[in-house]
């Protein structure tokens, strides 16, 4: 009777611990850690541009719970423990159909078997270029609401994905949402899909009011929401405009231009080439290291390249600790009360794509500028600038919500599509620049010079 007593007790605590948010254990410091993030988007049409109005294709037939099923799987088999962030649709979220209800459900499990965030996406990447910024926030404050009543339990996002999100957007969130921390740039993004976005920081930093892309100068110009990049680039690739020479200028981590273009053995190559950049160089140059990717439910792409990729990041740095995008910008955010940030990276090529074999990239970013020099793998003393954004000048988001342009084009943007961003040698660069420069890292005047 007693061991009868004692089993229906068990059950009655899986159910539940089951039932209950996990205890979720911060990680470490943000310093000595590897972190990865990744998040996943859920829709009904390929670009919502506004709750009433679409572009592109219905996906609804690419997006079934049996999907989701095996693409959640694929994860946990490939890191085990592993916690992602699912960013819903407008349309996703109140879609009524069996399919889409049922995912719901889904997810919703995961939150509370995994520990994963769940999540609210406006205008499907590109709200503020179909949308004013009032119908944004409006939009931010209703998708949240919605995302907090499927859920159940009072829950609340910790982070917001959004593609691209303007400055007034970023600064609502955090004043009125309580959100602290968003996916609101696409580093490098220029001359490809449906919006613009080159000039910022690739690694987390706090957003000046004046421009989602440039870093706050002080106090008084800081929106309090961590700004982190849709996903890891491969930075030689990242220079060019779109498809300029016939490469894809995001090739990095994310699937469409690795595994979808040159299938599972050279894609997966490619995207441990990326996260190696930052893994392993990077992290010796900054004391830490992040990687994060995107992987579209919608995509038909082979799911088992996703593991293989994660079981070799698992095999090659065991430390690595794969959180969600909310925790680790609010880890962020706990170490930095100002943009303190000074970031290096340095990449020499995979020879796979635009990552160009026998050619090395040099990227330092702070708070006052971004610059990135490139040069022939033996011979480092021909380095060549190719980007030098200053953002301790006067910016300004476009005031139209009818234009895809919303970059922040510096002295010399690595795009080259401008006549003045033609590369040139660190020497030539006007005195103000190099003063500027040499501020900060004065090693580099003494090296070109």
């Amino acid at each position: 009777m007693r061991a009868s007593f004692l089993i229906i007790c068990l059950c009655l605590l899986t159910c539940v611990l089951q039932s209950a948010t996990p205890l979720i254990t911060k990680p470490d410091d943000l310093r000595g850690s590897r972190f990865l993030t990744f998040n996943t988007v859920i829709r009904v049409n390929q670009i919502e541009v506004a709750r009433d109005k679409n572009v592109g294709e219905d996906e609804r037939a690419l997006h079934t719970p049996e999907k989701v099923q095996k693409f959640r799987t694929a994860i946990e088999k490939g890191f085990p423990g592993a916690r992602i962030t699912w960013a819903f649709s407008w349309l996703a979220l109140h879609d009524k159909s069996q399919e889409y209800t049922k995912i719901r459900e889904i997810v919703v499990g995961y939150h509370y078997k995994f520990g994963d965030e769940i999540t609210f996406i406006p205008g499907a990447y590109f709200a503020n270029a179909y949308n004013s910024t009032e119908q944004v926030n409006k939009d931010l404050h209703e998708g949240l609401a919605k995302v907090t009543e499927i859920t159940g339990n009072g829950y609340r996002p910790k982070s917001v994905v959004a593609g691209f999100l303007s400055a007034p957007n970023l600064e609502y969130l955090a004043k009125h949402e309580d959100v602290h921390v968003c996916q609101g740039n696409i580093w490098s993004q220029y001359a490809i899909d449906n919006q613009d976005g080159d000039g910022s920081v690739c690694y987390p930093y706090y957003p000046s009011k004046e421009h989602f892309c440039k870093p706050a100068q002080d106090d008084s110009d800081l929106i309090d929401c961590v700004n982190l990049d849709g996903w890891t680039m491969d930075f030689l690739a990242a220079r060019r405009a779109g498809g300029a020479g016939g490469f894809n200028s995001r090739m990095g981590v994310g699937p469409i231009e690795t595994l979808h273009k040159y299938g599972q053995e050279i894609g997966v190559k490619e995207m441990l080439h990326s996260t190696s950049i930052h893994f392993d160089s990077g992290y010796k140059l900054n004391g830490f290291a992040w990687v994060t990717n995107c992987w579209e439910i919608s995509l038909p792409i082979d799911v088992s390249g996703l593991t293989k990729w994660l079981s070799e990041i698992k095999k090659r740095w065991p430390d690595t600790k794969f959180i969600t995008q909310g925790e680790f910008g609010l880890l962020w955010r706990d170490g930095h009360k100002s943009n303190d940030f000074n970031y290096r990276f340095e990449e020499a090529g995979s020879g796979i794509g635009g990552s160009d074999a026998g050619m090395v990239i040099k990227w330092f970013m702070n708070k006052t500028f971004r610059l990135a020099l490139l040069s022939p793998e033996k011979n480092s003393q021909d380095e060549l600038v190719i980007d030098f954004t200053r953002y301790d000048l006067k910016a300004v988001e476009p005031v139209s919500a009818s234009t895809r342009n919303w970059s922040l084009m510096g002295e010399i943007n690595q795009k080259q599509t401008r006549p003045q961003d033609k590369p040139v040698p660190f020497r030539t660069l006007p005195k103000e620049s190099k003063s500027i420069i040499g501020k900060i890292y004065p090693d580099l005047l003494n090296f070109n010079n």
